[in-house]
């Protein structure tokens, strides 16, 4: 069943809405006719990786191939094509026959150069001994090495990090502009006007941030930077007002180094913790101290139970009329994959809000997918408790975290009205709302944005059908977007 219509116009004046009516439309000095057409407000993407994106764009044919020896194909393949490291992005051993990874010495067999293949979550990189060597990763943690010591070419943690740190210094200011650009592109051909990038200078260093901000006021979608940073007077110098974003807690669980209660189903150890208590505590009480929302990136419950655990130690040393601030700021936590009912409940009582990625659950939220494979299935049937979260009074809003999932906010509508756990599923005009309204309030941009009101942002994304009364939204795309009251996609 379909909202029903609820306006036949909208007018914008510059980068607002004016007026939003019934019956014949005002004059104005531009008018644009959609006959048929249905107009809903644009889609916030709380959780984007522009440059990463960006490269995926580069990589679809590596998120398809469905085993160990053909993405060694594809990586000799492109050896072959140019110089310098050789890069591809996106594998995702879950969905194949054989999950085991290459060894080093397929790895060095594919080229003399190096080498580096990153996992769809970023959180796991193959390498050959060439890359290992020029990045100079020596024996920082997360090699992980033979019962001789030797090393398997499998990189986690640090070693993850510095090898794309590494990497990345290889493109220059240009290409980074264009890939930025390229990502946000595809954002607005997917009906998104507005999205939260998730900057990671341990990725990509300090250069991603600044190339973003020197032409994010050109991109064709709203764009939020958040860095993954615990550097407050920088982040405070550029402007910003929130920080963070996704710095890990913990890792994922597709490179098994999301911290867990109790051990992975396949492996002994239960992934790591970034930060000790009082590291975080510091973070959290200076960050909130300095009037900043401050977010975190915490999957496994392990690392929700110890963000939640170090909020509140900052929370109860609060009197009344602090806590009330403090639960305003709306602290985020990204992906909160593994929360249990009692750590939804404290969040809630802690005013803090969930930055969730629905497509996660479809791709991985199945029995002998890869939660059930990791964790086993009475572990990963409780994960991704959207409606939980949502009936408790946490502040929900939803994100693609692109590349790792695609950024299309119609196939995560359909992964929230489909979700693994029937009780956890939400109607299609509560998913919109919570990609929308929710996305707003979870960037304290509930003022602007969200919906088509006057005085809000003109943002916005027409269709040629109405979306509300299809029975499949899925590979749905608008016919124009409109950003701060720019057309920034049209067919």
């Amino acid at each position: 069943m379909g909202l029903g219509p609820l306006a036949d116009w909208v007018l914008t004046d510059g980068r607002h809405v004016q007026r939003v009516g019934v019956g014949d439309p005002p004059d104005a000095d531009r008018v644009v006719d959609l006959p048929g057409a249905t107009i809903v407000p644009g889609f916030i993407d709380a959780h984007v990786h522009l440059t990463s994106t960006g490269m995926a764009l580069a990589n679809t044919d590596v998120a398809t191939v469905r085993s160990a020896s053909a993405l060694l194909e594809l990586a000799r393949a492109r050896a072959a094509e140019g110089a310098g490291v050789v890069w591809l992005q996106g594998f995702d051993e879950s969905a194949w026959h054989d999950p085991r990874h290459p060894t080093l010495e397929d790895l060095d067999t594919v080229t003399s150069r190096p080498l580096v293949l990153f996992r769809a979550d970023g959180h796991l990189a193959l390498a050959n001994t060439a890359a290992i060597e020029q990045a100079q990763l020596g024996s920082e943690p997360g090699i992980e090495r033979d019962p001789e010591g030797r090393p398997t070419g499998r990189l986690t943690l640090r070693a993850t990090q510095l090898v794309h740190a590494w990497a990345a210094e290889a493109l220059d200011h240009r290409t980074i502009e264009e890939l930025q650009l390229q990502a946000a592109g595809l954002a607005s051909s997917r009906g998104v006007t507005a999205v939260h990038e998730m900057s990671m200078p341990h990725w990509y260093g300090m250069r991603d941030l600044d190339v973003l901000l020197g032409h994010r006021g050109l991109l064709p979608v709203d764009t939020t930077p958040i860095v993954a940073t615990t550097d407050i007077p920088f982040v405070i110098a550029q402007g910003l007002t929130s920080i963070g974003g996704d710095l890990p807690t913990d890792g994922s669980i597709g490179a098994r180094t999301a911290a867990l209660t109790a051990p992975y189903r396949d492996r002994s150890d239960s992934g790591a913790t970034v930060f000790d208590d009082d590291q975080l505590a510091g973070f959290f009480h200076d960050g909130h101290a300095a009037g900043l929302q401050v977010g975190v990136h915490a999957i496994g419950d392990r690392a929700i139970e110890q963000v939640l655990r170090t909020w509140e130690r900052i929370y109860h040393a609060l009197d009344s009329r602090e806590r009330r601030h403090f639960r305003a700021r709306r602290h985020r936590i990204e992906h909160v994959e593994m929360a249990s009912s009692d750590q939804v409940e404290r969040a809630a009582m802690l005013g803090l809000a969930a930055s969730v990625q629905p497509v996660f659950d479809r791709a991985w939220g199945f029995p002998e997918g890869l939660y059930d494979l990791a964790l086993g299935w009475s572990r990963a049937e409780g994960m991704n408790p959207f409606r939980s979260m949502i009936d408790r009074g946490v502040v929900v809003g939803v994100g693609s975290d692109a590349p790792v999932t695609p950024l299309d906010p119609w196939l995560a509508i359909t992964a929230m009205e489909q979700h693994h756990h029937p009780a956890q599923r939400l109607t299609r005009p509560e998913a919109f709302r919570v990609h929308t309204v929710g996305s707003a309030r979870l960037g304290h941009q509930e003022e602007k944005k969200g919906v088509l009101e006057p005085g809000k942002h003109a943002d916005f994304a027409a269709y040629d059908v109405d979306p509300f009364d299809v029975s499949d939204v899925g590979g749905l795309r608008p016919i124009l977007t409109v950003s701060l009251g720019r057309d920034v996609f049209s067919t």
